[in-house]
């Protein structure tokens, strides 16, 4: 071989090896972001047209994918059999508007693109076999689910329960929702019609109220003011100032208290089942903004549900006293969720433990191999077990004999807390209840929230709108 042909060879392996390399870097490196390059309508085509993995909650299915008649466009069609029910954690799977909820969150596994189902992929390609995604198992109890959206029915609202000492989600509910079916077929023009018509709805359907917002919580926050109260050394019997009215530090604003809490003093305990403003003010300006922060944050105010969209809480960065007085009360920039609430009530009953929230229980292979399994994991130590058990019976007291009667069940240990947040002039307050319940060593955590009940201004209240669908998924679940 002359010198010429030589050269001409060694180039030529050379552009070999360096198109092999950038084959291989882009198999390796690039291909799980090519795949959900929105841009790449080929992938989009054949994942929107795939035989999805099912989303059930039991025996319930939630989601699944059906053949379509031969010939269409795509090979498989998205469809929802509980209707608007599980929308909140489901989400929507559209070819036009992307993925919500665990159709995101667990888009690769349902879809059999993830990394831990490459082996079965593989041997789907050499059999010939058409590639199926995994199932997606909930920790949601379709009873209790059912309970909670009866109970709300068509008022603007969330619900979640969840299982106190392990962190597991039993029911999320949001109203109004949306059947997410119309937002998934494969008729793409109707289904963009769909979401345009959702999308200009003044009441948000689409919105995940248990979760993937935040409200003023009001009152419901006085047991995160009253756990930093004992952890900061008060008893319940401790005897804290309640005037009739309370003027805030530095303003000439007056606090009233909405109760019969008289004009004098009250006992922590007493001050939580009356729900007295003045006291609970008085007792957030004297611990201040720092403890109250960090009591909140031991509640995982921090924390987001990424599963299903979920936001983190929030409480103000400084206050001065006046505004730490009205935080004490839920009022001023606090805002929280059905979720965060839920996982208050969950930390007290729990003996101060607090469990990380989660939604799914297994993510399972076509063959029933469990791929994935969340095991309950601490989130943190609210408070001590002592001073847990100590607001455990104050949240009882409130039910027995104090705002929250609406929730007593017989032959059931529940403790709640009611809350009413005023918003503006012209919308009706925010009615609130969370509480715990136990029963046969069970020990179950729920929050409700009604943004708008269809009631008239001066009968919105916790006890009397939120309290009975607390008590419908209570007796639902125990």
């Amino acid at each position: 071989m002359n010198k010429p042909i030589r050269r001409i060879a060694v180039l030529t392996m050379a552009l070999f090896v360096a198109l092999l390399l950038n084959a291989s870097q882009i198999v390796v490196f690039q291909q799980d972001s090519l795949n959900t390059n929105p841009q790449n309508r080929r992938v989009r085509d054949e994942q929107f047209g795939g035989h999805r993995g099912s989303i059930v909650a039991g025996k319930t299915t939630l989601a699944v994918s059906d053949a379509t008649p031969q010939g269409s466009q795509f090979a498989y069609q998205r469809s929802y059999p509980q209707g608007d029910l599980y929308a909140p954690v489901t989400g929507y799977f559209s070819y036009d508007r992307g993925s919500t909820g665990l159709e995101s969150a667990y888009s690769a596994e349902l879809a059999g693109t993830s990394n831990s189902l490459f082996v079965r992929r593989l041997v789907d390609t050499v059999t010939g076999r058409s590639p199926q995604g995994a199932t997606v198992e909930t920790t949601l109890d379709p009873k209790a689910q059912q309970a909670a959206a009866q109970a709300l029915g068509h008022q603007q609202g969330a619900v979640v329960a969840m299982d106190a000492e392990t962190g597991a989600v039993l029911a999320m509910v949001s109203s109004p929702s949306y059947d997410p079916t119309t937002l998934s077929g494969t008729d793409i023009k109707s289904a963009g019609e769909a979401y345009g018509t959702l999308l200009q709805d003044p009441d948000s359907p689409l919105t995940n109220r248990a979760a993937g917002e935040i409200y003023p919580p009001g009152s419901t926050f006085k047991l995160v003011t009253a756990a930093a109260a004992l952890e900061n050394g008060m008893q319940p019997s401790t005897l804290v100032d309640t005037p009739a009215k309370l003027t805030l530090p530095g303003t000439k604003t007056q606090l009233p208290n909405e109760t019969q809490c008289g004009d004098g003093q009250q006992t922590l305990d007493r001050a939580l089942q009356l729900s007295c403003n003045t006291a609970f003010a008085n007792v957030a300006i004297k611990l201040g903004d720092n403890a109250l922060r960090q009591q909140a944050e031991k509640f995982g105010w921090n924390f987001q549900l990424g599963d299903v969209g979920g936001v983190a809480a929030r409480f103000p960065a400084n206050p001065d006293p006046a505004q730490t007085g009205l935080s004490g009360i839920g009022q001023y920039d606090v805002a929280s969720n059905p979720l965060h609430m839920a996982m208050v009530s969950a930390a007290i009953a729990n003996d101060g433990k607090l469990m990380t929230p989660y939604v799914v229980q297994t993510v399972r292979a076509a063959d029933l191999t469990a791929l994935s399994t969340t095991k309950p994991k601490e989130l943190s130590q609210a408070m001590s077990a002592a001073n847990a058990q100590q607001l455990q019976g104050m949240m009882v007291n409130v039910v027995n004999s104090g705002t929250g009667t609406s929730a007593q069940i017989n032959g059931v240990r529940v403790g709640g807390k009611t809350g009413t947040a005023q918003t503006t002039a012209d919308k009706p307050p925010y009615a609130w209840f969370t509480a715990f319940a136990e029963k046969n060593n069970r020990k179950i955590a729920v929050a409700v929230f009604v943004e708008s009940a269809n009631v008239p201004r001066s009968e919105v209240g916790g006890n009397v709108v939120a309290a009975p669908i607390a008590k419908s998924v209570i007796q639902a679940l125990l």
